[in-house]
Formats: structure tokens, C-alpha cells, sequence
């Protein structure tokens, strides 16, 4: 059973708890689409009061692309003082795997724009027959496709005992106001026919620990008090758990949530088996 969260008005009743703030990008300060204004307000009121922000996000791209969507959704860099990606932990995960030869799944033209990923590594791509590891990027028509479409091809993978490197830990995300499936359920399937997944994303240690650097540089000295902030409870509210920090769970991204968003929220975090310390609707000061 999990203790049921405090619900606060807004991230100022809280704020002075915390000097450094872990937060989750899409579903909480934009949908893909725009910006959420209120969102990037309050982080920014959080980083005027002396505190610093980290954005923390499993898209499977580098800091640079996850940042260069932000000024066209009128997401101000006024809210944040660095940024870190599930792509940017791939990364260092496929830098020490230059000598293997790699099977990619997921490459298409969309968002995620998979070519920097791995962009400059010069990793050696071959058909799955060759393959000594699998990087999943993605479905390869996010828009289209079911996991369960790859599943037979998924298949083929684990009987080889490939492990999977899952660039993106998230099942679903919302673009606008549909929701499309991630390389997460891709990898969940992996993992019921029995393979082993690597994941440098939340909810997994590497990529808090590289927030955590970032954040220590952006103060100039280490985080004592952190709050991790997401929509998710199987990544954001599951990853804070597993690094013993406090965590903030808002309810702009996969919850459509109706007028018992306490209820909701107490029964979401019962589900995942996880918990939060704070619940809000949608982040605001």
C-alpha cells in the first residue's frame, strides 16, 4: 500500500524544501505541440528564488535536439539551467560498444529524428543476423504501428540472446492530444519473451546520476535537497522512488483525470506500486 500524497495549491508551498529540481519535459512543461506556460513559470519563479532546475526526459535524442524543439512550443530557457536525455545516456552506453555490431530498430523521419543519436559514433549497422546488440529506438511508424506487430520479429532477437538497448524507457507519450507508443513497449515485450534490456532512461539509475552531475555543475557544489517532478508513475514517480528522492507527480500528461483527481492519483500510484510525496493536477507556482 502507498501513503496517499500531500496536494498542494501550487510548487510554492513547497519550493523552499528543495534546492534543486529534477524535472520531466514532455507531459509536464509542453504536450508536443505547446508550451505549458503555467509550467514554465513556476520552474522559472523556482530558479529566480536561487534554485536550479534540471530537465530530465526519456526522449531518445541528445540534449541539443531535445532543446532546439522548445523556443517553436514557447518553452522559455528561462526555466531551466540544463538538460539531460535518455539519448544523451545511450549515448555513453553505445560509445562503449563501437566494437559490436549493431541492429537498429525504430529509424523513421518523425520527431525523434533518430540519426543523432548515434550521429559521430561510427557504429557498424547490419541486418539482425549479424547482429551482437539490438538498440531500439522506436516503432518504426509510431503513428501507425502496434507493438504487438513486432513482437514475432522481437522473437528473433532473444532466441539469439541479443541484449536490447531501449533508448526510450516510455510505453506512451502524448503528442497533441493522441498518445503514441514508445521503444518501452517494445523492450516490455523483449522482456516477456525473455530477453535482457538495458535502460539508460528513467526509471534507472544512469541517467539520475548523470542529472545529478549536471545539476552539481550548474550550483557549483552538490544537490542536498532534490524534487523530481513527472506524469508518469512507471518512470518518474518509479525512478525518484528508486533514488530515495521526493517526487512530484502532476497529472498534464497520460492521466485524463476527472473531478477526484486525489482519488485518481491514490489509486494510478497504487497500480505502479510506487509513490509520491506531492500530487497536482498540472504544475503551477
Amino acid at each position: 500500500m502507498t501513503t496517499r500524497p500531500e496536494h498542494p495549491d501550487g510548487l510554492a508551498e513547497i519550493a523552499e524544501r528543495y534546492d534543486t529540481i529534477l524535472c520531466d519535459v514532455w507531459g509536464v512543461i509542453h504536450n508536443g505541440r505547446r508550451a505549458f506556460a503555467p509550467a514554465c513559470g513556476a520552474l522559472t519563479k523556482f530558479r529566480e528564488q536561487g534554485g536550479t532546475v534540471v530537465l530530465i526526459t526519456n526522449a531518445p535524442v541528445p540534449k541539443a535536439q531535445v532543446i532546439s524543439y522548445f523556443e517553436p512550443m514557447g518553452v522559455s530557457d528561462d526555466c531551466y539551467d540544463d538538460c539531460v536525455s535518455s539519448g544523451d545516456a545511450t549515448r555513453e552506453e553505445l560509445s562503449r560498444r563501437t566494437h559490436e555490431k549493431i541492429w537498429r530498430l525504430g529509424v523513421d523521419a518523425g520527431w525523434e529524428r533518430d540519426q543523432f543519436l548515434y550521429q559521430g559514433l561510427g557504429l557498424n549497422f547490419v541486418e539482425p543476423e549479424a547482429a551482437d546488440t539490438l538498440l531500439c529506438v522506436g516503432l518504426e511508424d509510431q503513428a501507425n504501428d502496434d507493438p504487438e506487430d513486432y513482437r514475432g520479429l522481437l522473437k528473433t532477437g532473444v532466441e539469439r540472446g541479443l541484449p536490447m538497448i531501449c533508448a526510450n524507457p516510455d510505453i506512451k507519450v502524448r503528442v497533441g492530444d493522441q498518445l503514441v507508443w514508445c521503444a518501452g513497449a517494445l523492450a516490455a515485450i523483449y522482456e516477456e519473451e525473455g530477453g535482457t534490456v538495458i535502460y539508460p532512461g528513467k526509471p534507472h539509475p544512469v541517467i539520475y546520476e548523470l542529472a545529478l552531475k549536471r545539476a552539481a555543475a550548474a550550483r557549483g557544489k552538490p544537490s542536498e535537497a532534490v524534487l523530481c517532478i513527472g506524469d508518469s508513475p512507471g518512470t518518474d514517480m518509479r525512478g525518484a522512488a528508486r533514488q530515495g528522492l521526493d517526487a512530484l507527480y502532476v497529472g498534464t500528461g497520460l492521466a485524463d483525470h476527472g473531478d477526484d483527481f486525489e482519488a485518481e492519483v491514490g489509486a494510478l500510484l497504487e497500480e505502479y506500486e510506487t509513490g509520491a510525496r506531492y500530487a497536482m493536477a498540472a504544475l503551477r507556482w
